[in-house]
């Protein structure tokens, strides 16, 4: 399981955009990067730095996973017929860790890793404790009967500022079932995301 060493919230003020959407964000009160070169006039960004900054707010989003893992995302999207970027954005979405935090069974996407790596989500009534695992549909996605009691679980499922879309079924409070690979338009992105240029950097 990959670990985010650094400041979550610094990734939003690199970037000047609330890529999570959460109250908490730092870019809601100062939207310059972190440091004290932060506040100065930001040059005209190559082709190949949008490219970059695309990736990184993307990778960052789905919980700052491994170059090692993304790379091999892409890789399997690229080899699947239909729009590379699409297919992207559909394999990112089917991560377990990633469909526990659109059920809003956790408040962040870490948290959602962290309640898998632990052992408290069921997959087909079978634990399940990897949180790159690849969701396919019609999968059912519970909660283990201590994570129904647990007050992370609890503080995730009256968050406001998130809904579980369309495509995360939900079956009472503690159980979902995945209905379809979304496409980038039903993703519920806080900002926009661009994995056209992703698939741009990638290809250079």
């Amino acid at each position: 399981m990959s670990k985010r060493k650094s400041a979550k919230y610094k990734l939003d003020r690199r970037m000047g955009e609330n890529i999570w959407g959460r109250p908490k964000s730092s870019v809601n009160r100062r939207s310059y990067g972190p440091g004290q070169h932060g506040q100065r006039r930001k040059s005209k960004v190559s082709d190949y730095g949008l490219q970059l900054r695309a990736k990184q707010k993307l990778k960052g989003y789905y919980g700052d996973v491994t170059e090692k893992q993304f790379k091999r995302t892409y890789q399997e999207a690229s080899s699947m017929k239909g729009d590379t970027g699409q297919n992207l954005i559909g394999l990112l979405e089917q991560r377990l860790d990633m469909v526990v935090y659109r059920a809003k069974f956790a408040p962040t996407i870490f948290a959602a890793r962290q309640i898998v790596s632990h052992g408290h989500i069921r997959v087909n009534g079978v634990k399940c404790n990897i949180a790159s695992r690849r969701i396919k549909v019609g999968d059912v996605i519970s909660l283990g009967e201590k994570a129904k009691e647990m007050a992370l679980v609890i503080e995730a499922q009256s968050l406001p500022e998130r809904e579980v879309p369309d495509y995360v079924a939900q079956d009472g409070t503690d159980k979902v079932s995945f209905v379809r690979v979304p496409t980038l338009d039903e993703v519920p992105y806080p900002v926009k995301m661009e994995p056209n240029l992703v698939v741009e950097f990638y290809s250079r």
